[in-house]
Protein backbone atom coordinates (compact mmCIF):
# COMPACT_ATOMS: atom_id res chain seq x y z
CA UNK A 1 0.00 0.00 0.00
CA UNK A 2 1.38 3.42 -0.73
CA UNK A 3 -0.38 6.17 0.79
CA UNK A 4 -0.33 9.63 -1.80
CA UNK A 5 0.43 12.74 -0.53
CA UNK A 6 -2.78 14.73 0.88
CA UNK A 7 -2.08 18.41 0.78
CA UNK A 8 1.21 18.82 -1.24
CA UNK A 9 0.77 21.93 -3.42
CA UNK A 10 -1.46 22.95 -0.26
CA UNK A 11 -0.23 22.97 2.78
CA UNK A 12 3.76 22.65 1.61
CA UNK A 13 4.82 22.45 -1.90
CA UNK A 14 4.96 19.83 -4.71
CA UNK A 15 7.82 21.08 -6.16
CA UNK A 16 10.76 18.66 -4.56
CA UNK A 17 13.34 21.35 -5.24
CA UNK A 18 11.20 24.23 -3.41
CA UNK A 19 9.99 21.77 -0.47
CA UNK A 20 13.46 20.87 -0.06
CA UNK A 21 14.58 24.53 0.12
CA UNK A 22 11.66 25.77 2.20
CA UNK A 23 12.34 22.82 5.38
CA UNK A 24 15.93 23.73 4.96
CA UNK A 25 14.82 27.29 5.77
CA UNK A 26 13.24 26.63 8.96
CA UNK A 27 15.91 24.21 9.91
CA UNK A 28 18.52 25.56 12.19
CA UNK A 29 21.65 22.98 11.29
CA UNK A 30 24.31 24.98 13.57
CA UNK A 31 22.57 23.45 16.85
CA UNK A 32 23.99 20.35 18.28
CA UNK A 33 21.14 17.54 18.42
CA UNK A 34 20.20 15.67 21.26
CA UNK A 35 18.22 12.12 21.78
CA UNK A 36 14.67 13.01 23.50
CA UNK A 37 11.98 10.47 23.80
CA UNK A 38 9.67 12.97 22.46
CA UNK A 39 8.09 16.03 21.08
CA UNK A 40 5.11 17.98 20.31
CA UNK A 41 4.53 19.54 17.05
CA UNK A 42 2.39 21.44 15.00
CA UNK A 43 0.73 20.54 11.71
CA UNK A 44 -0.76 23.88 9.79
CA UNK A 45 0.44 24.72 6.68
CA UNK A 46 4.35 25.30 6.22
CA UNK A 47 3.80 29.21 6.11
CA UNK A 48 2.02 29.76 9.39
CA UNK A 49 3.46 26.97 11.47
CA UNK A 50 6.85 25.43 9.47
CA UNK A 51 9.54 27.20 11.30
CA UNK A 52 7.62 26.16 15.12
CA UNK A 53 8.07 22.59 13.61
CA UNK A 54 11.34 23.16 12.16
CA UNK A 55 12.92 24.51 15.38
CA UNK A 56 11.41 21.58 17.66
CA UNK A 57 13.23 18.84 14.88
CA UNK A 58 16.30 21.01 14.47
CA UNK A 59 17.25 20.23 18.27
CA UNK A 60 16.56 16.60 17.90
CA UNK A 61 18.89 13.67 16.85
CA UNK A 62 16.21 11.91 14.71
CA UNK A 63 16.10 8.44 15.06
CA UNK A 64 15.39 5.80 12.31
CA UNK A 65 12.43 4.77 13.87
CA UNK A 66 9.83 6.98 14.83
CA UNK A 67 5.73 6.61 16.13
CA UNK A 68 3.81 9.53 14.71
CA UNK A 69 0.46 10.31 17.07
CA UNK A 70 -1.93 12.74 15.21
CA UNK A 71 -5.73 14.02 15.70
CA UNK A 72 -8.21 12.63 12.77
CA UNK A 73 -9.67 16.23 11.76
CA UNK A 74 -12.59 14.72 9.61
CA UNK A 75 -15.18 12.02 10.62
CA UNK A 76 -14.02 9.34 8.48
CA UNK A 77 -13.01 5.83 9.12
CA UNK A 78 -12.18 3.92 12.98
CA UNK A 79 -11.08 6.25 15.64
CA UNK A 80 -8.19 4.27 16.86
CA UNK A 81 -6.54 4.16 13.54
CA UNK A 82 -3.29 2.76 12.91
CA UNK A 83 -1.36 1.46 9.60
CA UNK A 84 1.20 -1.36 9.61
CA UNK A 85 2.28 -1.69 5.84
CA UNK A 86 3.77 0.31 3.22
CA UNK A 87 4.48 3.71 2.47
CA UNK A 88 3.80 7.24 2.42
CA UNK A 89 4.82 8.97 -0.27
CA UNK A 90 5.68 12.89 -0.12
CA UNK A 91 7.55 14.87 -3.29
CA UNK A 92 10.79 14.05 -1.67
CA UNK A 93 10.37 10.04 -1.83
CA UNK A 94 8.86 7.56 -0.04
CA UNK A 95 8.91 6.90 3.74
CA UNK A 96 8.62 3.16 5.12
CA UNK A 97 5.81 2.30 7.61
CA UNK A 98 7.76 0.19 10.62
CA UNK A 99 5.64 -2.96 10.59
CA UNK A 100 7.25 -4.50 13.09
CA UNK A 101 6.89 -2.07 15.37
CA UNK A 102 2.98 -1.67 14.18
CA UNK A 103 2.47 -4.99 14.73
CA UNK A 104 3.83 -5.30 18.27
CA UNK A 105 1.67 -2.06 18.92
CA UNK A 106 -1.41 -3.73 17.47
CA UNK A 107 -1.14 -6.47 20.00
CA UNK A 108 -0.21 -4.59 22.99
CA UNK A 109 -3.25 -2.67 22.62
CA UNK A 110 -5.73 -4.23 20.16
CA UNK A 111 -8.32 -1.62 20.10
CA UNK A 112 -6.56 -0.21 17.18
CA UNK A 113 -7.41 -0.77 13.64
CA UNK A 114 -5.90 -1.04 10.69
CA UNK A 115 -7.75 2.01 8.73
CA UNK A 116 -6.61 3.29 5.46
CA UNK A 117 -9.64 5.32 5.20
CA UNK A 118 -8.96 7.62 8.46
CA UNK A 119 -5.24 8.18 7.19
CA UNK A 120 -6.33 9.10 3.39
CA UNK A 121 -6.78 12.73 3.89
CA UNK A 122 -4.82 13.51 7.08
CA UNK A 123 -2.76 16.41 7.18
CA UNK A 124 -1.50 16.16 10.80
CA UNK A 125 1.24 13.65 10.24
CA UNK A 126 1.59 13.83 6.40
CA UNK A 127 3.18 16.88 6.95
CA UNK A 128 6.00 15.69 9.54
CA UNK A 129 7.26 13.40 7.01
CA UNK A 130 9.47 16.06 4.64
CA UNK A 131 11.14 17.22 7.76
CA UNK A 132 11.89 13.71 8.70
CA UNK A 133 13.47 12.91 5.23
CA UNK A 134 15.28 16.35 5.17
CA UNK A 135 16.92 15.06 8.55
CA UNK A 136 16.94 11.47 8.45
CA UNK A 137 16.73 10.39 5.19
CA UNK A 138 15.77 6.75 5.62
CA UNK A 139 13.54 6.36 8.41
CA UNK A 140 10.57 3.97 9.29
CA UNK A 141 7.55 5.19 11.10
CA UNK A 142 4.14 4.14 13.12
CA UNK A 143 1.28 6.27 11.76
CA UNK A 144 -1.72 6.11 14.39
CA UNK A 145 -4.21 8.97 14.17
CA UNK A 146 -7.23 9.40 16.39
CA UNK A 147 -10.76 10.13 16.65
CA UNK A 148 -11.63 9.62 19.87
CA UNK A 149 -11.23 11.63 23.53
CA UNK A 150 -12.04 9.53 26.17
CA UNK A 151 -9.59 9.79 28.90
CA UNK A 152 -9.70 5.91 29.68
CA UNK A 153 -8.92 4.66 26.29
CA UNK A 154 -6.22 7.58 25.75
CA UNK A 155 -4.05 6.29 29.08
CA UNK A 156 -4.57 2.68 27.89
CA UNK A 157 -3.14 3.60 24.47
CA UNK A 158 -0.15 5.89 26.29
CA UNK A 159 0.81 2.39 28.71
CA UNK A 160 0.79 0.59 25.71
CA UNK A 161 3.11 2.89 23.40
CA UNK A 162 5.37 3.35 26.44
CA UNK A 163 5.69 -0.31 27.03
CA UNK A 164 6.55 -1.38 23.18
CA UNK A 165 8.89 1.90 22.88
CA UNK A 166 10.51 0.46 25.98
CA UNK A 167 11.43 -3.02 24.80
CA UNK A 168 12.85 -1.77 20.99
CA UNK A 169 16.56 -2.70 21.09
CA UNK A 170 16.87 0.83 19.23
CA UNK A 171 15.72 4.27 20.05
CA UNK A 172 11.88 5.45 19.15
CA UNK A 173 11.12 8.81 18.97
CA UNK A 174 7.45 9.88 19.71
CA UNK A 175 6.17 12.71 18.12
CA UNK A 176 2.56 14.46 19.04
CA UNK A 177 1.14 16.49 16.14
CA UNK A 178 -0.77 19.47 17.51
CA UNK A 179 -1.54 22.75 16.62
CA UNK A 180 -3.02 24.67 20.14
CA UNK A 181 -6.14 27.25 20.16
CA UNK A 182 -8.30 27.99 17.35
CA UNK A 183 -10.03 30.96 16.19
CA UNK A 184 -9.75 33.57 19.07
CA UNK A 185 -8.49 36.29 19.35
CA UNK A 186 -4.41 36.33 19.55
CA UNK A 187 -4.39 37.53 23.23
CA UNK A 188 -7.38 35.00 24.32
CA UNK A 189 -5.01 32.32 22.51
CA UNK A 190 -2.00 32.94 24.06
CA UNK A 191 -3.24 32.43 27.77
CA UNK A 192 -5.35 29.40 26.88
CA UNK A 193 -1.98 28.26 24.98
CA UNK A 194 -0.16 28.74 28.16
CA UNK A 195 -2.48 26.88 30.50
CA UNK A 196 -2.19 23.91 28.12
CA UNK A 197 1.45 24.24 27.64
CA UNK A 198 2.10 24.32 31.30
CA UNK A 199 0.44 21.09 31.60
CA UNK A 200 2.68 19.77 28.61
CA UNK A 201 5.82 21.02 30.32
CA UNK A 202 5.08 19.05 33.71
CA UNK A 203 4.25 16.00 32.08
CA UNK A 204 0.95 15.98 33.09
CA UNK A 205 -1.50 14.08 31.22
CA UNK A 206 -4.72 13.87 33.02
CA UNK A 207 -3.90 17.85 33.65
CA UNK A 208 -3.73 18.38 30.12
CA UNK A 209 -6.92 16.54 29.26
CA UNK A 210 -8.51 18.54 32.19
CA UNK A 211 -7.39 22.07 31.24
CA UNK A 212 -8.32 21.22 27.56
CA UNK A 213 -11.73 20.58 28.45
CA UNK A 214 -12.68 22.66 31.38
CA UNK A 215 -11.09 26.18 29.46
CA UNK A 216 -12.89 25.20 26.21
CA UNK A 217 -9.12 24.96 24.62
CA UNK A 218 -9.35 24.21 21.15
CA UNK A 219 -5.89 22.11 20.59
CA UNK A 220 -6.62 19.68 17.81
CA UNK A 221 -4.50 17.20 18.69
CA UNK A 222 -4.70 17.34 22.76
CA UNK A 223 -5.52 13.26 22.68
CA UNK A 224 -2.13 12.74 20.52
CA UNK A 225 -0.26 14.62 23.09
CA UNK A 226 -2.18 13.25 26.23
CA UNK A 227 -1.18 9.51 25.12
CA UNK A 228 2.61 10.96 24.34
CA UNK A 229 2.52 12.17 28.04
CA UNK A 230 1.56 8.66 29.58
CA UNK A 231 3.93 7.16 27.53
CA UNK A 232 6.69 9.84 27.95
CA UNK A 233 6.14 9.19 32.20
CA UNK A 234 6.59 5.18 31.81
CA UNK A 235 9.50 5.97 29.66
CA UNK A 236 11.37 7.60 32.58
CA UNK A 237 11.28 11.32 30.81
CA UNK A 238 11.93 13.88 33.17
CA UNK A 239 11.62 17.53 31.52
CA UNK A 240 9.82 19.38 28.87
CA UNK A 241 11.02 22.46 27.24
CA UNK A 242 8.90 24.62 25.35
CA UNK A 243 11.32 25.23 22.15
CA UNK A 244 9.11 27.82 20.04
CA UNK A 245 5.59 29.32 20.61
CA UNK A 246 3.48 31.62 17.71
CA UNK A 247 0.40 32.14 16.48
CA UNK A 248 -0.78 32.79 12.69
CA UNK A 249 -1.17 36.13 13.72
CA UNK A 250 2.60 36.73 13.47
CA UNK A 251 2.36 35.64 10.00
CA UNK A 252 -1.08 37.49 8.41
CA UNK A 253 -1.15 40.30 11.03
CA UNK A 254 -4.85 38.99 11.76
CA UNK A 255 -5.10 39.07 15.79
CA UNK A 256 -8.80 38.66 15.88
CA UNK A 257 -9.18 35.04 14.72
CA UNK A 258 -5.66 33.04 14.76
CA UNK A 259 -4.57 29.52 15.70
CA UNK A 260 -1.49 28.79 17.99
CA UNK A 261 1.71 26.36 17.34
CA UNK A 262 3.44 25.30 20.14
CA UNK A 263 6.97 22.99 19.62
CA UNK A 264 7.65 21.52 22.82
CA UNK A 265 11.02 18.64 23.36
CA UNK A 266 10.29 15.77 26.06
CA UNK A 267 13.12 13.94 27.90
Amino acid sequence: MIRLPAVAGHFYSSNPKELAQTVNGYLRPHLEKKRALGCVVPHAGYMYSGHVAGAVYSELEIPKRLILIGPRHFPRGESLAILSEGSWTTPLGNAAIDSALASELRHSFPLLREDMVAHEREHSLEVQIPFLQQLCGSFRFVPIVLGTDRYGVLEELGHAVGKVVATQSEPVLIVASSDMNHYESDAITRIKDDRAIARVLALDARGLYDTVRTEGITMCGFAAAVVTLVSMKDLGASTAELIRYATSGDINGDREHVVGYAGIVIR
